[in-house]
């Protein structure tokens, strides 16, 4: 007699089945795990979160992980930052997860996000390759350069206003925004147009030599800086030019050269070769922030103003420094050439202008200003001046003296911009507001804040 084994419940198979898929499945997630780059997925991460504090000029805990070569090494506590292949035995994870808020890294922040711990832990348990990274390589400029979040449909508050621009025709003023460039029209105040990816603060606008093109300079203080070459026909970033440790805080165009300098918040500036898109040279002369920078009309000299509390020129072919103009004993916030070079025009935070020789870096004049400039524009015998009392100024080269000090900001006067043909100036604030001028009466032809 053949005996039938029981069936067994309906419910109980389906348990089974279930329990087996998800095994299987799980089996195959693991073994097919795609790996975590550390090029576009860790060094993003600590370049954001660890390096403003763990960098050459702030090594908190005596560890670094601005460069690749110092990321491994430990600091003070002597734990091994990153043990490969082991997650829970590296101290990144260790401290990021910490439960006490005074161990747990990064410091004083808000935590990463579980996502963020979960791809470096698991980069990590892969191995923590590099790449092909070379161990010296500083971490920014491993960095793909990224496409930037949307910005905001309307601001929930204005924003100061760090650089301002006409177009070549005057129809259009340029203005920072919060990871874009918006464009206004100065007759009255109406947006015209928005133009995303940008850094997250926009700290420069150079038109480029097409019309259509301009250069963006900016960054995130502290993390990255950017040039940006943008098409504002197709409303796209054609290429970025430049990059650095801390943000792009000016662009200056070499006359009669395809090639720019950049001023960056980590000491230096970049010469570009545009052709190619290359850095044709660094200049470290400076001892902090390079701020403005200008070249000579016959594109021989460059001039540079620093948080240094010095203004320098340089040789336009060799970067060879050629003087360092001490005068201000502050900071220099605003620099322009005169005379093909031979002399300068320098404003800085002993709220004055300075006019001086190159050879042996001779005072010519001094004037003083209301409070502390920002930078200057150069337009025929004039030098625009934005300044903190709320006033633009405007000082005549033929005498020395200041033609017009203008107020009608409620704020500071953080940037200044100049068209001849349609007898306009534009002044932003560091609250947000934009104002345009008439350039033979000082008269006020429209205010609005530039928030959309």
């Amino acid at each position: 007699m053949t005996t039938t084994p029981p069936k067994q419940p309906l419910c109980q198979s389906l348990v089974a089945t279930l329990t087996l898929s998800l095994i299987v499945g799980f089996c195959h997630f693991a073994s097919a795990q795609t790996p975590v780059s550390f090029r576009e997925q860790i060094a993003p991460i600590l370049q954001e979160h660890c390096v403003a504090c763990h960098c050459a000029k702030r090594a908190e805990g005596g560890y670094r992980l601005d460069t690749v070569e110092q990321l491994i090494k430990p600091g003070d506590g002597a734990a091994s930052p990153v043990v490969a292949s082991k997650s829970l035995e590296s101290e990144w994870i260790v401290r990021m997860k910490h439960a006490d808020p005074d161990l747990r890294m990064p410091l004083d922040s808000e935590p990463l996000s579980q996502g963020s711990i979960d791809t470096i832990g698991q980069w990590i348990d892969q191995g923590a390759k590099l790449d092909g990274i070379l161990p010296s390589e500083p971490l920014w400029s491993v960095i793909p350069p990224q496409t930037y979040r949307a910005p905001p449909e309307h601001y929930p508050v204005s924003l100061p206003i760090t650089a301002i621009a006409f177009t070549a025709d005057g129809s259009q003023l340029l203005s920072s925004g919060y990871h874009e460039l918006i464009a206004w029209n100065p007759a009255d105040g109406a947006l015209m147009s928005r133009s995303p990816n940008q850094t997250q603060r926009i700290y420069s606008i150079v038109q480029a030599a097409e019309p259509t093109k301009w250069y963006v300079a900016g960054g995130t203080p502290g993390t990255l800086g950017e040039v940006r070459l943008l098409n504002r026909t197709s409303n796209l970033v054609e290429q970025v030019i430049a990059r650095g440790p801390d943000v792009a805080l000016d662009v200056a165009v070499r006359p009669g050269n395809q090639e720019i300098a950049v001023a960056m918040a980590d000491n230096t500036i970049r010469i570009i070769e545009l052709e190619k898109n290359e850095i044709r040279r660094v200049i470290a002369s400076h001892g902090d922030w390079v701020i403005q920078l200008s070249y000579s009309d016959d594109g021989k000299r460059l001039g540079s103003a620093s948080r240094d509390k010095s203004a320098k020129v340089a040789d336009a072919d060799t970067g060879e420094l050629l003087v360092s103009y001490p005068g201000h004993g502050a900071a220099v916030r605003g620099i322009a050439s005169i005379q093909d070079g031979k002399q300068w025009i320098s404003v800085g935070a002993d709220n004055k202008i300075h006019r001086w020789e190159v050879e042996n870096a001779k005072k010519v004049a001094e004037v003083p200003l209301g409070g502390e400039p920002a930078k200057i524009v150069k337009d025929d015998g004039s030098i625009w001046i934005p300044d903190a009392d709320k006033h633009w100024y405007r000082f005549e080269l033929a005498n020395n003296a200041i033609a017009a000090k203008q107020p009608g900001h409620e704020d500071w006067v953080t940037s200044v911009a100049v068209h001849r043909g349609t007898g306009r100036l534009a002044t932003g604030s560091i609250d947000g507001s934009i104002r345009v001028w008439n350039l033979a009466d000082g008269a006020l032809i429209k205010a609005w804040v530039a928030k959309p």
